[in-house]
């Protein structure tokens, strides 16, 4: 399956602890790129969800984003340490008497480092519950290039047909221009009142025709669009593959081109160019 380079995704996840939402998104890039914002106490897992990309993913700019809210009401009761909050006072109160001997402020007691405590979290069990929600979210994320994929691939096929008859048209002319190049020598022999000579005419009619012949353009375009409908209908990560045919198509376009004298093989030259320069933009976006 082809599979684009942009999409999106959102999933959230909701506890005990609160409620946290992953958003994934995705642009062409030549290579895989990955970035993520996440808040400072799920850092520790940055290279987990590096590498579950990277199992995954072959290209793209990829951006990640985790946002987390805690419920206030599942924060734990607070604990006094007594033990550290009563050699404070007294300290205090030693300081105090060979000072001001002034009273302690029981608050700057209790904001003293470790007086107070919260019991921690189980934030191993978080992590757990939000990587297996990044999972379904990068599931969803490639599910989105995949759907996103198939639309691509089916634009391309749809340029690839108009090639194949643009193609067969030129092929349907070529009999047409040639005729009509040799009445155009036999004219210009007798405007110039020069005797024809038979042979003569055939040495520049077999020039010209080496010179407009393109059956050999025409046969590399028909098998460029049969190695291009291969290389879609294989899948996987082919956006190099298929930029590399673009380059082969552009090339037999542009020789097509500078062989034609005859304004229906121009024009359809110009078409050629135009429906090949479509599907380079389309592929563009394909990993």
């Amino acid at each position: 399956m082809i599979h684009s380079m942009t999409a999106f995704a959102r999933h959230e996840i909701k506890g005990d602890w609160g409620n946290a939402v992953w958003e994934i998104r995705s642009v062409n890039q030549r290579f895989l790129e990955t970035y993520f914002r996440l808040p400072e106490q799920f850092r520790s897992i940055e290279p987990v969800l590096r590498e579950r990309f990277r199992k995954q993913l072959n290209r793209g700019k990829v951006e990640c984003q985790l946002r987390f809210n805690a419920n206030p009401s599942a924060k734990s009761d607070l604990a006094l340490n007594e033990k550290l909050a009563l050699q404070l006072i007294q300290h205090a109160n030693w300081v105090n008497e060979q000072t001001l001997n002034s009273q302690v402020n029981p608050l700057e007691v209790m904001r003293w480092p470790g007086v107070m405590e919260a019991a921690e979290e189980d934030m191993s069990a978080i992590q757990a519950q939000l990587l297996a929600g990044f999972d379904v979210a990068i599931k969803e994320f490639i599910s989105a290039r995949a759907s996103e994929g198939e639309n691509l691939k089916a634009m391309i096929e749809q340029r690839l047909e108009a090639i194949s008859i643009e193609a067969d048209k030129v092929q349907t002319f070529m009999p047409e221009v040639i005729e009509w190049q040799r009445k155009r020598i036999i004219d210009k022999f007798t405007d110039a009142s020069i005797d024809l000579d038979s042979t003569r005419v055939e040495q520049e009619l077999v020039l010209l025709a080496q010179k407009m012949d393109v059956a050999e353009e025409l046969d590399r375009l028909n098998s460029h669009v049969s190695e291009t409908r291969k290389i879609l209908k294989k899948g996987g990560a082919q956006g190099r593959r298929l930029d590399f045919m673009m380059q082969e198509f552009n090339r037999e376009a542009n020789t097509l081109g500078s062989k034609s004298i005859n304004t229906d093989v121009t024009a359809s030259a110009v078409e050629l160019k135009v429906l090949i320069e479509q599907m380079r933009e389309q592929i563009a976006n394909i990993e």
